[in-house]
């Protein structure tokens, strides 16, 4: 073995090479693999690119930003969000508060009742006449409840919602200086609500859905034409979310309106009103019904009848809209 003892050092880096050589070839055998694979993944975010590039809308290019673009449309529609929302502020209960107990209620009802009786009084509003049997004025569709001290289980969140909304409804109402209010009409929330008057009530109830709940109540009042402009008026820009659905309009006749409960309101409904603003010298405003064929109606005062209001009697669905809770 001379020739390896004189070219041992040429031997052992020989050896040395082909080692190397061999872990060579093997590292990149295990690195094609991995090669192969982060090519498939190029791949496929290329093909996802030119997929995202090619949507309608897509995400834009070097001109256009379609991202930049879209971050100002959600904002201008947060901005329209936050000027539509106070269209839509809730109305609060009555009483207010979380846990509302059967005497808190109770005590809210009657001082609410009285309230609306009284504050149609102011109005010069009519009301349903006192009831007959019992001699208690009108309570609003609060019939059932009007004289409890303990409420169904569960019903006071309810019924606390459904009398602060007859409150903002009602003054709608007397803020359009309606001629008489014949009644309002709510859903069935409680099963004290099943010994109440029929007429008290609506057969509908309350849709909710991911946006909202419309809860809905049916007015029956009679006016004259610019008193329902008024009313329709009030109700359109009201900050409470009250949306008219349905409204039936038909004439009045003067033998069928109720005469009025609240103490100074105006007596019965065909007595006439005296000093009003369609007839300027008084009397009753059905002369003008009343007068033959071509002979022109004349007030108590002697001056004719400037414009022939005919009473309507009218009946309206108004649906509450109460937003839910942002998420």
């Amino acid at each position: 073995m001379p020739w390896i003892k004189r070219n041992l050092l040429f031997l052992i880096g020989a050896v040395v090479a082909v080692i190397l050589l061999g872990l060579g070839g093997w590292y990149l055998y295990a690195k094609s693999e991995l090669n192969s694979a982060n090519l498939e993944e190029l791949n496929k975010a290329y093909a996802e690119l030119e997929r995202i590039a090619g949507l309608n809308p897509n995400p834009g290019n070097s001109k256009t930003d379609n991202i930049a673009l879209a971050k100002e449309q959600q904002a201008r529609v947060r901005d329209q969000i936050r000027k539509v929302g106070r269209f839509f502020t809730p109305i609060p209960p009555i009483p207010a508060g979380a846990n509302v107990t059967s005497e808190a209620f109770s005590a809210a009802l009657r001082r609410t009742v009285v309230e609306l009786v009284s504050q149609a009084g102011m109005a010069s509003v009519g009301l349903p006449p006192k009831n007959a049997t019992t001699g208690a004025s009108y309570n609003f569709s609060f019939d059932a409840q009007r004289n409890l001290v303990k409420f169904a289980s569960g019903s006071l969140p309810a019924l606390s919602s459904q009398l602060g909304e007859i409150r903002t409804i009602c003054g709608v109402l007397y803020a359009a200086r309606i001629n008489s209010l014949d009644g309002i009409r709510r859903e069935r929330v409680s099963t004290d609500d099943s010994s109440g008057a029929a007429t008290d009530y609506l057969d509908g109830q309350s849709v909710t859905n991911e946006l909202g709940v419309l809860t809905p109540y049916e007015v029956t009042f009679r006016c004259f034409s610019p008193e329902l402009a008024g009313v329709l008026g009030g109700l359109a820009s009201d900050p409470h979310g009250l949306l008219v659905k349905t409204i039936n309009v038909e004439p009045a006749p003067p033998s069928s309106a109720p005469a009025s409960d609240a103490s100074g309101a105006m007596g019965a409904y065909s007595q006439g009103f005296a000093g009003s603003r369609y007839f300027p010298g008084g009397g009753n405003p059905y002369a003008a019904a009343a007068a033959p064929s071509g002979v022109p109606a004349v007030g108590a005062g002697g001056l004719p009848i400037l414009l022939d209001e005919k009473p309507l009697k009218v009946t309206m669905v108004v649906n509450v809209l109460k937003l839910q809770p942002r998420k």
